[in-house]
């Protein structure tokens, strides 16, 4: 990303959306958004999410939206394991399910 984007939005797949933000003095926050669940960085606190019930799952080790794709899910909350957004396997098979 170059010094002047701070946020850049890719379509991703239809219905799911991917927003690189550049932060200062930080790895970028990246998130892959569906209508029923999403799938961001190291950021993402996964303990909250799972206390207010939110599906989604976390990967780490990025720096943009390809990267995410290629990363395997490493922790899901009990709601994204319902929609079958799992542990393990790489975000780019359970874009369906987002």
């Amino acid at each position: 990303m170059s010094s002047e984007t701070l946020v850049r939005v890719k379509r991703v797949s239809d219905g799911v959306v991917g927003i690189e933000v550049e932060l200062p003095s930080s790895p970028p926050l990246v998130v892959l958004v569906g209508k029923r669940a999403f799938v961001a960085c190291g950021f993402l606190n996964i303990e909250l999410a799972e206390k207010l019930g939110v599906p989604c799952a976390r990967v780490t080790g990025v720096r943009s939206v390809e990267d995410v794709l290629e990363k395997e899910v490493q922790q899901a909350t009990s709601k994204a394991r319902e929609l079958g957004i799992v542990e393990g396997v790489k975000v780019r098979e359970v874009l369906g399910k987002l």
